[in-house]
């Protein structure tokens, strides 16, 4: 009896229960028994705390327009696991998928490798992007880089995104520590593009290109005389990333091309508008909250939000609150559906700012909705997924993801 796409992705699924293993030798196994597809794609290669999902979906944008057909492979989904793997801007049909897995479960039994969820999603990745024939896969990490499944290609330039503190108890407990983790996907020889970093960060970038022979670009002079089309001031600077990226990697893109990318880019859970009183943004780090309230302000100043919240406990959520404090009239808790959420009943509010606990994020929002400010949904990428997909029906129903 066939197997159905449902039960397909059950089985996905059921591999979260391995949890992150970070290596590269099971991945290794899995694509040499599927042929090594990830040799025979032409690829771009983004790792860093923050940004690398606009820059990705920047670069991804911009090749599209260029007349590229591109791959792109992100995480997590927001709603739907399909979201991860896309061909230009179309995500995997649940039949490719179910065709795809087969053969990379044939191959795991060939290999005798336990690969992880997200090692078996990358296997995917590249599995689909070479039988689409794409001319460029854009590759985002999943978490730091050095270990991480997605480090077996040999791109045409390696990109680095902002690098701040995230996933301490994985990756390290200081930002120069996580800086090597990321750079760990500079190859020898490839060229680099880092966004201007912070010193610690830098020393470490310009040590392990070095060591390798690869030429470092960092961009720090944001694009200014084009219109972007993801909200902040920051993504100037992650636009200019890109555009140094493409110039870099010598791919031929034109400037009307740079131009039409970047005004079409959609990047969804990303300061979302749903709605003209309603915003959603996957924030889940102390960095990336900062960066939430300046865009807040650019975008709305002077009004002060409802922040319905909710975060995953590994997180530093209190800190988080923090940074988002100066621009809330409030916060409403909420729990995130996800393993690893933090029971909001247990996360501390900033002190002087008032606060309600919710058993859900969809009894929070509607309450914040009669009240007269507007309405801020942040924490996780998970819950801004969960919101999208209640707010957004058709865009199918909300699959719960450890990762």
């Amino acid at each position: 009896m066939q197997e159905s796409y449902t039960e397909a992705l059950r089985w996905l699924y059921g591999t979260q229960a391995t949890g992150v293993k970070l290596g590269l030798e099971n991945v290794r196994r899995l694509l040499d028994a599927l042929g090594n597809p990830h040799r025979q794609l032409v690829c771009i290669h983004v790792a860093g705390t923050n940004g690398k999902g606009s820059v990705s979906a920047m670069l991804d944008a911009v090749g599209r327009a260029a007349g590229l057909r591109t791959g792109l492979y992100t995480s997590p989904h927001l709603v739907r696991f399909n979201e991860r793997i896309q061909v230009s801007g179309q995500p995997i049909t649940n039949e490719e998928m179910l065709a795809e897995l087969s053969v990379i479960r044939e191959a795991i039994a060939r290999s005798g490798c336990i690969p992880t969820f997200f090692e078996i999603t990358t296997a995917l990745g590249f599995l689909h992007f070479l039988k689409q024939r794409v001319d460029l896969a854009i590759m985002e990490t999943g978490l730091g880089g050095r270990l991480d499944a997605t480090n077996l290609i040999t791109p045409l330039v390696s990109v680095l995104t902002s690098i701040d503190l995230d996933h301490q108890k994985i990756l390290g407990d200081s930002r120069a520590k996580i800086a090597r983790e990321k750079a760990g996907i500079i190859k020898p020889g490839v060229p680099v593009v880092s966004i201007a970093q912070i010193g610690d960060v830098q020393e470490v970038i310009d040590e392990v290109a070095a060591s390798l022979g690869s030429p470092v670009t960092y961009t720090t002079e944001p694009v200014t005389d084009l219109q972007i089309g993801l909200a902040g001031s920051h993504q100037q600077l992650n636009a200019a990333v890109v555009r140094d990226a493409l110039a870099v990697a010598k791919l031929d893109i034109s400037s009307d091309a740079l131009k039409s990318g970047l005004k079409s880019v959609f990047w969804p859970g990303r300061f979302q508008a749903l709605g003209d009183r309603l915003t959603i943004d996957g924030a889940h780090n102390v960095a990336a909250s900062q960066r939430l309230v300046q865009t807040w302000r650019e975008c709305y100043a002077g009004a002060s939000p409802t922040i319905v919240f909710g975060g995953l406990r590994d997180k530093d959520l209190d800190k988080m609150l923090a940074a988002l404090a100066p621009i809330a009239a409030r916060f409403f808790l909420v729990p995130v559906k996800n393993p690893r959420g933090e029971n909001p009943a247990s996360i501390g509010l900033p002190s002087g700012t008032p606060g309600a606990v919710f058993p859900a994020v969809q009894e929070a929002v509607e309450a914040a909705r009669k009240l007269p400010e507007p309405t801020l949904v942040t924490g996780s990428l998970f819950l801004a997924g969960e919101v999208l997909s209640w707010m957004r029906p058709e865009l199918g129903e909300f699959e719960t993801s450890w990762q």
